[in-house]
């Protein structure tokens, strides 16, 4: 390796390596949770030996909160494109908060569920989680998302379709009602027509609660 490659090289180790472990870490965090996984099986799923990991994180809770920074960010990005797509423009407001609330339940059953497992895992260990991650969790992610939300609804609102005196709250109600969590016990969470009725529920229920 000759010095100039060597200046090239990304300080920490290489950005492949990197990549893996962060893929690995995710995927046992969000199985066993932040107590339950060690280094060892982190390394094992990533595929690099436990050296390997110390050459970028100096210890599992920061392997932890960059992992969670990483994939909070990613989610949210998709989820604020969900929310420029279906709410820059209302055409029909009851039938697009619909397909907002479709595409919005689609996100926690894609490639992104391995996130959303993780979350549950948080709320579940949060006493035991470093409070850096968890900050950077809500701040990469919720807040990040909720705000976006809530900036959307207020322009909603000014235009006379929604009653919102707290856009905030608003957002936060909108996100819970259109959850896949509000499916029946048992319910299959890919079966499109559930989806719809549950989230066509939610729909008019926020409604319900915030049109004029």
């Amino acid at each position: 390796m000759t010095e100039k490659t060597k200046g090239l090289r990304p300080a920490g180790g290489q950005p492949d390596k990197r990549r893996a472990i962060l893929t690995g870490a995710l995927a046992l965090f969000a199985r066993d949770g932040y107590t339950r996984a060690s280094l060892d099986g982190i390394a094992a799923e990533a595929g690099v030996s436990s050296r390997t990991i110390y050459n970028h994180f100096k210890d599992k809770a920061q392997l932890f909160e960059a992992v969670i920074q990483e994939s909070s960010g990613r989610v949210a990005d998709t989820q604020i494109a969900i929310i420029d797509r279906h709410l820059s423009k209302i055409v029909d407001l009851e039938a697009d908060l619909v397909e907002f609330g479709m595409a919005w339940v689609a996100v926690m059953d894609s490639a992104a569920a391995p996130h959303f497992a993780l979350v549950r895992q948080i709320h579940a260990e949060l006493e035991h989680i470093p409070q850096t991650a968890v900050d950077a969790w809500r701040e990469t992610g919720p807040r990040r998302v909720r705000g976006e939300l809530a900036e959307r609804l207020g322009r909603i609102a000014e235009r006379g379709s929604l009653r919102i005196a707290d856009a905030d709250r608003a957002a936060v109600h909108l996100m819970l009602l259109v959850s896949n969590d509000n499916l029946p016990y048992g319910a299959d969470r890919r079966n499109e027509k559930e989806l719809t009725a549950m989230v066509t529920a939610g729909v008019h229920t926020f409604l319900h609660g915030y049109r004029p």
